[in-house]
């Protein structure tokens, strides 16, 4: 499984109040929920965001509450995976349960910049900067993970199993 797309970057502790504003969680539709995707950091990304496109954050992404709706978002505005320093261990394991692909690599995070084109390798961990030829390591995911990814997140992978 790969990724490649352009780098929209953010900073620490980027919260899930941030991801997904609360006033917005009146609905249950993800499309609906992503058209405010960061909408208070970041006023153009759901206008600019393609399928494909990639988040880089900091330390600590995704903190906050437990509600699956950020990581949902992330995924239905378009973007394939999210590289950060660290993530909030219930975001962790949301993004996997949605199938939505995270991969934590400090060095990538810091040296990306927004607008550089990024490519990832899910199956080696490999993430290259295409912009600046920079190539960088991140633990690949386990083949269940993967699998569960492939799938469209851990329902899914259930009910093609059965």
């Amino acid at each position: 499984m790969q990724a490649k797309g352009t780098v929209f970057k953010y900073g620490d502790n980027v919260d899930t109040d941030v991801i997904i504003p609360a006033r917005y969680l009146n609905t249950q539709d993800a499309k609906e929920l992503a058209m405010h995707t960061m909408e208070d950091i970041d006023a153009d990304y759901v206008k600019k965001v393609k399928p494909g496109d990639i988040m880089v954050g900091g330390w600590n992404f995704g903190c906050g509450s437990s509600r699956e709706h950020a990581p949902l978002v992330i995924k239905t505005s378009g973007a394939s995976v999210v590289i950060a320093k660290s993530f909030a261990r219930i975001f962790y394991r949301n993004a996997i349960n949605i199938g939505l692909p995270i991969m934590e690599c400090e060095e990538a995070a810091d040296a990306i910049q927004a607008g550089d084109t990024v490519s990832v390798n899910f199956d080696t961990g490999r993430i290259t900067d295409e912009t600046t030829g920079q190539t960088f390591q991140a633990a690949p995911f386990p083949e269940f993970i993967q699998n569960m990814i492939k799938a469209g997140g851990l329902m899914n992978s259930i009910k093609e199993k059965q």
